[in-house]
C-alpha cells in the first residue's frame, strides 16, 4: 500500500542499546554541582526519607556547603578536554560497543542524573526508527539506588510515548563467569605492571546504609559474591595475595555496610601491610570515587598510617577485558533480535 505524499517518513526498524551511568556535574563548579546534586539527592531511590524531613536538610546544610568541597575533588580528576572520568568513560565505551556491534545496531548513552539524559536519549533512539532497545544499566551489582531508579526513569520515558517500542533491560552480571574472567583478567595484568609486589588487594565497593540490606535490597549480598568469586580466581593465579572486601563513600550519620574502605586502610597500615593495592569492582567505569576518593585520599590514608607503596588499578573501562565482556553480555540480551 501506498502511503499518502503527506505521510511522515518512516524510517525502516532498527534495533537500539542504551548504555546507562549514573551521572556527572557538567563543570567542577560549585554551581554546577549544586545542580547535578540536587538531582541525585531528590531521587527517593538515593536517599530514603520522608521529604518533609528530608528537603530542608538537602536544601539547607547539604547543598549549601557540600557543592563547594564536591567541586574541588571534581576538579582534580577533571579533563579539560574531556570532562569527568566517568562522562569521557562511558562515551568511549559506546564508541567502542558500536563499532563491535556494527551498523545494524545503533548504541547511545545517557546518564540518570545529568546529561545525556536518560529520557531525552531513549526518545532520540526511538527517534531515529529503534523499535526494540536494550536499556542497559552498567551497573555488576543491582540496587534500588542505581538499577531500579534508572528503570523508574525507562518507565518516565516510556510513559511519554505514544508509539514505544519493545524494551529488554541488561540484568546485574555481579557473578556472571564472564564478568569475573574479565576482572580477573585485567587485575592480573594491572598487578604485573606495578613497580612492586601488593601483599594485599582491597576490593572497594560504593557503599549504602545498613538498613537497605534489612529492607531486603540485595546489594551487599551481591557485592560480597563478585569478592569472594573473584577472590577465588586470584587465589589460584596470585596465592600469595591477601584479598579483602570493603565498603566506601559513606555520607551522613546513618550506619552504613562496613567494612568501611578507610577504616580498613587505617588497619591495613596498622598492621604492618606496607604494599597495597586497591580495586573498585563495582564500577565499570573509573569516576570521582575511584580517582579521587580512592586515588588520591585513600592514598593519603594508607601512606600516613606508615604504608610505603599504594596504587589504585583501574575499572574495567574501556579496555579489551571490559569491552569484550560488555559485547558478549549485549550480544545474549539482543538473541533473536540479531543473529
Amino acid at each position: 500500500m501506498t502511503p499518502p505524499p503527506d505521510h511522515p517518513k518512516i524510517p525502516a526498524p532498527k534495533i537500539g542499546v542504551l548504555l546507562v551511568n549514573l551521572g556527572t556535574p557538567d563543570a567542577p563548579t560549585p554551581r554546577a554541582v549544586r545542580r547535578y546534586l540536587a538531582e541525585f539527592l531528590s531521587d527517593k531511590r538515593v536517599v530514603e526519607l520522608p521529604a518533609i524531613l528530608w528537603q530542608p536538610i538537602l536544601r539547607g546544610a547539604v547543598l549549601t556547603t557540600r557543592p563547594k568541597k564536591s567541586a574541588h575533588a571534581y576538579a582534580q580528576v577533571w579533563d579539560a578536554e574531556h570532562g569527568s572520568p566517568l562522562a569521557a568513560i562511558t562515551a568511549r565505551q559506546a564508541r567502542d560497543l558500536q563499532e563491535r556491534l556494527g551498523q545494524g545496531v545503533r548504541v547511545a548513552y545517557a546518564m540518570r542524573y545529568g546529561s545525556p539524559a536518560l529520557g531525552a536519549e531513549f526518545a532520540a533512539l526511538k527517534d531515529a526508527g529503534c523499535e526494540r532497545i536494550l536499556f542497559a544499566p552498567l551497573y555488576p551489582q543491582y540496587s534500588g539506588a542505581t538499577t531500579a531508579t534508572a528503570i523508574d526513569a525507562l518507565g518516565v520515558a516510556l510513559a511519554k510515548m505514544r508509539w514505544q517500542p519493545a524494551v529488554r533491560t541488561l540484568p546485574p552480571y555481579y557473578d556472571d563467569p564472564l564478568h569475573i574472567a574479565a576482572l580477573h583478567a585485567d587485575l592480573a595484568a594491572q598487578i604485573a605492571a606495578l613497580a612492586f609486589v601488593p601483599e594485599a588487594l582491597l576490593l572497594s565497593f560504593h557503599g549504602m546504609p545498613q538498613r537497605t540490606l534489612t529492607l531486603g535490597d540485595p546489594y551487599h549480598c551481591h557485592c560480597r559474591k563478585t569478592a569472594r568469586l573473584l577472590g577465588e580466581a586470584l587465589a589460584a593465579s596470585h596465592p600469595a595475595l591477601r584479598v579483602e572486601t570493603s565498603f566506601q563513600s559513606r555520607f551522613g550519620r546513618a550506619k552504613w555496610l562496613e567494612p568501611s574502605t578507610e577504616d580498613t586502610l587505617r588497619a591495613e597500615a596498622a598492621r604492618g601491610t606496607r604494599r597495597l593495592a586497591i580495586a573498585a569492582p563495582g564500577f565499570s567505569a573509573d569516576c570521582l570515587e575511584t580517582r579521587e576518593e580512592l586515588a588520591i585520599r585513600g592514598r593519603e590514608l594508607f601512606i600516613a598510617g606508615g604504608g610505603t607503596d599504594f596504587a589504585t588499578l583501574d575499572c574495567l573501562n574501556d579496555g579489551p577485558a571490559g569491552m569484550a565482556m560488555l559485547e558478549a553480555l549485549v550480544r545474549r540480551e539482543l538473541a533473536g533480535w540479531i543473529s
